[in-house]
């Protein structure tokens, strides 16, 4: 089995959630799983000892974590030598608008342009509504969002849009991969 590298970047925790998600799938197929949050990886991970690396990020007002930027640019080079995937999550995801999920896939595009990174595969995950954890402005701002997209506006709940078959089967092909290629 191979040793997986998984780092993801998290605003409001859902993005952790995912993580966890692709780490308990991974673990339970039997891999060596590492698995860091961007904003904690350790000084001296060396990312090329690993068989794949897998980064999950969300998108916030049309970027990615910064510490996740950083990292795919910092070690670009090792991460294109491994089976490489990036999970994006983003709630265009969830518009039943095609100019949204363009929107959505130009986000992981411009990402990794300026990173010199070249994940062999992406998949682009509906995100969460986490009213709970905005502040006033942030919780406002998304409502009125929300509202034009049609999406839920009671914002004495959270609303979780993530579609777990789909991250699992992308978790399984990601394996596959690294399988193939060891």
């Amino acid at each position: 089995m191979a040793d997986i590298l998984l780092v993801y970047g998290t605003t409001e925790g859902h993005t952790r959630g995912i993580a966890e998600r692709i780490f308990g799938r991974c673990n339970k197929a039997g891999h060596n799983v590492q698995i860091y949050d961007a904003t904690e990886l350790p000084a001296d991970l060396d990312v090329g000892r690993f068989g794949g690396v897998l980064v999950a990020a969300s998108v916030h007002q049309a970027h990615y974590q910064s510490a996740v930027e950083h990292f795919a640019q910092t070690d670009a080079k090792a991460l294109n030598r491994l089976t490489g995937a990036f999970v994006s999550i983003s709630l265009n995801i969830v518009s039943d608008q095609e100019a949204d999920h363009d929107e959505a896939r130009d986000y992981a595009t411009k990402f990794f342009e300026a990173a010199g990174w070249k994940p062999k595969l992406v998949h682009h995950a509906a995100g969460a509504l986490r009213y709970s954890k905005y502040d006033f402005f942030k919780r406002w701002m998304m409502k009125q969002i929300a509202r034009y997209k049609g999406e839920p506006t009671d914002t004495s709940k959270d609303y979780e849009f993530t579609d777990w078959a789909a991250l699992d089967k992308f978790t399984d092909t990601f394996l596959a991969a690294v399988a193939n290629k060891s």
